[in-house]
């Protein structure tokens, strides 16, 4: 079944990228959550558009990311999350609570879709975390746990 991606996908591609995906995979996970549009005649229009606009953000934002990558990866983020005795999370550190915490520290405004944890976090103590702010630009993002 051929997709419209309207947002970035880890491991599938870009906004404005056609793919082609199993059918459950586009009707349970990418139209279920407004990541995708179905394919139709009609939809080059909306690809072309897509692409001009992800294309006019580019050039401008290139410079940002690296900027942007510089300050995450010089820095440490504290994240503070209820935990017991032994260090052990009620629950795990989401990439909302990624977000909020570099917000907080006075860093800029990231979308919780860009981080990606590799492993969930359920421990205290420091964890990293890569923050895909361009499709050129990375930054590995330094967390320190702690209990609150």
């Amino acid at each position: 079944m051929k997709v419209i991606l309207t947002h970035e996908v880890s491991g599938l591609g870009a906004a404005g990228d056609v793919c082609d995906v199993k059918p459950g995979y586009a009707r349970n996970f990418l139209f279920h959550r407004g990541l995708a549009t179905a394919w139709t005649t009609g939809g080059q229009k909306q690809v072309d558009a897509i692409a001009a606009g992800r294309a006019a953000r580019a050039v401008k934002s290139l410079d940002e990311a690296k900027s942007i990558k510089g300050n995450l990866e010089s820095s440490t983020v504290t994240v503070k999350a209820n935990a017991g005795k032994e260090g052990r999370l009620f629950g795990a550190v989401s990439t909302a609570d990624i977000a909020g915490a570099v917000k907080a520290a006075g860093g800029p405004s990231l979308d919780k879709r860009k981080i990606e944890v590799p492993t969930p976090i359920k421990t205290v103590g420091t964890h990293k975390a890569l923050v895909r702010l361009h499709p050129e630009v990375q930054a590995s993002l330094t967390l320190d746990v702690i209990a609150g």
